[in-house]
């Protein structure tokens, strides 16, 4: 009895020490980033905590919906540098190499489009349209909310085209909560980079599951409508997913269920390590079993399809169509259930402090 208390006290000293140094290290990145601004480039950036501008996310172009804070292509190199220290502190290394490969990838679509016009494949009033949506590598914004203490919340969001993500900290905990990422191609067809699929594993792990099923449990899993043009969930949709649907993975196998949390895992371990455990180990405790898997569409890649994890703690949705129906352009999204821009963990904080 002793051993094992004396395990758990081990074990929880180590957690609450990892998570001090995460936040730590967040906390010195961001205001380090902020000391290589100007005082104009800091007013573009920082606003008040409670600023609405906080609690709101979209996944369209940055030509169709401008973004809060300051251009990351206006920023000088140092601040740049600092900026990508950042983005270390906040994702994991995969996490980091995705957000900066969709930033990279807006350069390649603008040269896939530039491509398609000189070979006569598409007109220049077309061309002119797809310039005008403004995605660049560069076309993508950082904004702050409040002071970055660990005594007070703060946020951050750093959004573009294909890319939301939202960051919500009570001064120790943080919320990553929602989390947008896409790509549009998700696979480079022709060209330089001709092969390059940067959210592979959401898409293969999706196809892997699906495939691995029997007849019966497709019959169940895999749903007979139409293929939604975007995530359901998507900010200009008044449709929220409330129910269950396809089947619950307390009828899969146990090699089902191994993919399932690969699945999951693709999503989570985006973010920094202490954060991605935190996430991974509630979803295991609220249990594996309770999850349900449903699945639209083709059941081949290069063809419209979509599929949504919905657990008690979280929704995964994941939709690839494109605008040919070529299914070629991914939209996805992770959200913590009822912590959306940390509402959650900052409930608690209020709660437990004097103000």
């Amino acid at each position: 009895m002793k051993k094992s208390f004396l395990a758990f006290l081990l074990l929880f000293s180590f957690c609450a020490t990892l998570n001090a140094q995460s936040n730590n290290q967040l906390l010195k990145a961001t205001n380090q980033f902020l000391q290589t601004l100007s005082d104009i480039e800091v007013a573009k950036t920082v606003y008040a905590f409670n600023d609405p501008a906080r609690l709101k996310w979209t996944n369209l172009p940055v030509g169709m919906e401008a973004r809060p804070g300051i251009q990351y292509g206006s920023l000088s190199d140092k601040s740049r540098l600092a900026y990508h220290r950042v983005l270390s502190a906040l994702l994991s290394s995969q996490g980091y190499l995705k957000t900066t490969s969709i930033m990279q990838l807006d350069d390649i679509l603008n040269t896939l489009y530039q491509q398609a016009f000189d070979d006569g494949k598409i007109s220049e009033k077309s061309l002119k349209a797809m310039q005008n949506l403004k995605w660049a590598h560069g076309n993508y914004y950082i904004a702050i909310f409040g002071k970055p203490a660990d005594n007070e919340p703060w946020g951050l969001n750093f959004g573009g085209h294909h890319m939301a993500l939202s960051m919500t900290s009570d001064g120790h905990t943080i919320s990553m909560s929602p989390y947008f990422i896409g790509t549009d191609p998700s696979e480079v067809k022709s060209g330089k980079y001709a092969g390059l699929r940067i959210l592979s594993k959401e898409e293969d792990f999706g196809f892997m599951l699906v495939q691995s099923m029997s007849a019966q449990q497709k019959a169940i899993a895999v749903l007979d409508r139409a293929v939604p043009k975007d995530i359901i969930t998507n900010p200009k949709s008044s449709q929220r997913i409330d129910s269950n649907y396809g089947i619950q993975a307390k009828q899969f196998t146990k090699d089902q269920k191994e993919i399932l949390q690969l699945l999951i895992q693709e999503f989570v371990h985006n973010f920094e390590h202490e954060k991605a455990h935190q996430l991974m180990e509630k979803i295991i405790k609220s249990g594996i079993e309770k999850i349900h898997f449903a699945w639209i569409g083709s059941l081949e890649n290069n063809k419209p399809h979509y599929y949504i994890l919905n657990g008690p703690d979280f929704l995964i949705e994941y939709d690839n169509v494109g605008f040919s129906n070529d299914g070629n352009h991914i939209h996805a999204i992770l959200r913590e259930k009822g912590n959306d821009f940390g509402a959650d963990i900052l409930k608690q904080h209020y709660q437990e402090s004097k103000h």
